[in-house]
């Protein structure tokens, strides 16, 4: 398992969590000092598969994409279950199998599992209860209470915010160790959350949806104990890619964009590719020794 998600919350707060799409990605969160990594679903969706994030991917997936991550960095990474893969037996399998995967933490959510992305219309919850089963079956699943488990609801934009703070208590009651509250469209919300199920709270700060880019500094004063970032990497990541591309394209060089691309010289630095190159030169010479 990576880092301890409840240690780095010591260590920080409110705590960033960086999504990363790729362990090259997740190097690169390291490197600006970030203490806890995210795999999105979406992500895994988008990226890895071109598809929407509309239930497409399945566990074997996610998985992949965890060990790889959780392989390349130390730091606590936090994966999105969707709503679990199954029913009961299969979502404490998913909690098993996500921990042996190298993951620190994973999030359920309560919707129905034909689910839509949270800051898209359509969405549809289960009831309660059965969310409650959900969680119980991922806290019986995981090797230890050191892999945390988070439920996600989307209740605000689908049930309004009173029944949205009955669901979070009894979602901790069920034995979630922290709650995301999805869709924040006030600051006083999540204060709101905070006080009704008295865990750290999450709060997705995901571009071009329906909850406003508030600072950390805000959302510390607001009471949220993770502030998320699912994408914004990965968002970056593509816009600068299809410029790139267009630019090739259109001109029939890279010499316009070329300032754009990192070099040669900082992908080395991040991969301590001089370390590695280092350790095969030494092989190759004994090698020749034994020749």
């Amino acid at each position: 398992m990576t880092g301890d998600l409840h240690a780095a919350l010591s260590a920080e707060r409110p705590l960033q969590v960086v999504g990363v799409i790729n362990a090259y990605a997740a190097v690169q969160a390291q490197a600006s000092g970030f203490r806890a990594i995210y795999l999105s679903g979406a992500g895994v969706a988008n990226a890895g598969f071109a598809l929407p994030d509309l239930a497409m991917t399945g566990l074997g997936d996610v998985l992949e994409d965890t060990r790889r991550i959780a392989g390349a960095v130390p730091l606590p990474l936090l994966v999105d279950a969707d709503t679990g893969w199954g029913e009961a037996l299969a979502i404490g399998r998913t909690a098993r199998e996500l921990a042996r995967a190298g993951a620190a933490a994973m999030h359920l959510e309560d919707q129905v599992p034909v689910k839509r992305c949270g800051h898209r219309a359509g969405k549809r919850l289960v009831p309660a209860d059965l969310m409650r089963e959900r969680i119980a079956a991922a806290v019986d699943g995981r090797p230890d209470d050191r892999f945390a488990v988070m439920a996600r609801t989307d209740a605000l934009a689908v049930e309004g915010i009173e029944p949205a703070l009955e669901r979070c208590g009894r979602y901790v009651d069920a034995g979630a160790d922290m709650i995301f509250f999805e869709g924040a469209t006030a600051l006083e919300q999540f204060g709101r959350v905070a006080e009704a199920a008295r865990v750290p709270v999450l709060a997705n700060v995901t571009e071009f949806g329906q909850t406003p880019l508030w600072s950390r500094e805000q959302l510390g004063a607001a009471g949220v104990a993770l502030a998320l970032y699912p994408l914004s990497g990965f968002r970056a990541m593509a816009k600068a890619a299809a410029g790139v591309f267009h630019s090739i394209r259109r001109d029939g060089t890279q010499r316009e964009v070329i300032t754009q691309m990192q070099t040669r010289a900082e992908l080395y630095e991040t991969l301590d590719y001089e370390r590695y190159e280092e350790r095969a030169d030494a092989i190759l010479a004994r090698s020749g020794d034994r020749g």
